[in-house]
């Protein structure tokens, strides 16, 4: 962890963990380990990561985007685990005199509400009205997600790609230079790149050399100074 500042709030997850139950996932993570940014998580079954995973692509962005300057939470966002399930998340950025130590978030699950609705319904309708006419699986929010969870660089950078072109036939090994300079301009803009090892991640997904990544980025940064 590294940061003592922190220390306090390691309790704090595994208290909000207890009280709120299984569907919340308490998630602390320190914002300068962003390849080993979680240091206390409790319910991690709900996601799938554990203590020493990455920081998410949209805790990247905010602090690309300096957004904890301006306010201390986002709450009540669309975000998304490896298995596809969407949940409701808030983030808080813990601040010691306008400095980022921490950020602490809270993932809610309600899949498990939602089958028992559905099993309630069933109650009162024919099973085939109630699935012909009742959205139990909310895939056509997937364009609304702000936040990927992922346990690793390579699946972080799988997630931004697939959610950056959920409606696109791309196939990653025959991008022309404009493509992957775009796909370059949205991993940058997410701050993918501030991790170590991104370059090189990125260069294997997008079937060239991390020399060539640099050179897109080089224009990318050129693109955003006119």
């Amino acid at each position: 962890m590294s940061d003592k500042r922190l220390t306090p709030y390691i309790n704090m997850v595994e208290f909000l963990g207890k009280v709120l139950g299984p569907d919340y996932e308490i998630v602390l993570q320190n914002p300068n380990k962003k390849e080993h940014a979680i240091v206390a998580i409790a319910n991690g079954h709900i996601s799938g990561r554990r203590v020493g995973g990455p920081l998410t692509d949209l805790s990247l962005k905010l602090i690309a985007d300096r957004e904890y300057e301006h306010t201390d939470y986002k709450v009540n966002y669309n975000g998304l685990s490896k298995d596809k399930k969407i949940m409701r998340s808030s983030t808080f950025f813990i601040k010691d005199n306008g400095e980022l130590i921490g950020i602490l978030c809270i993932n809610f699950d309600s899949s498990r509400y939602l089958d028992l609705s559905k099993e309630i319904l069933y109650l009162c309708h024919p099973n085939q009205v109630v699935d012909e006419n009742y959205n139990f699986t909310p895939t056509n929010h997937l364009l609304d997600v702000s936040e990927n969870f992922t346990g690793s660089i390579p699946e972080l950078i799988d997630a931004i790609l697939e959610s950056s072109f959920l409606n696109e036939n791309i196939a990653l090994n025959r991008l022309n230079r404009d493509e992957k300079l775009h796909i370059v301009d949205i991993l940058n803009k997410k701050g993918v790149f501030l991790m170590k090892g991104a370059v090189g991640q990125v260069a294997e997904q997008l079937h060239c050399s991390e020399a060539s990544i640099y050179r897109y980025l080089n224009t990318v940064s050129k693109n955003e100074e006119k």
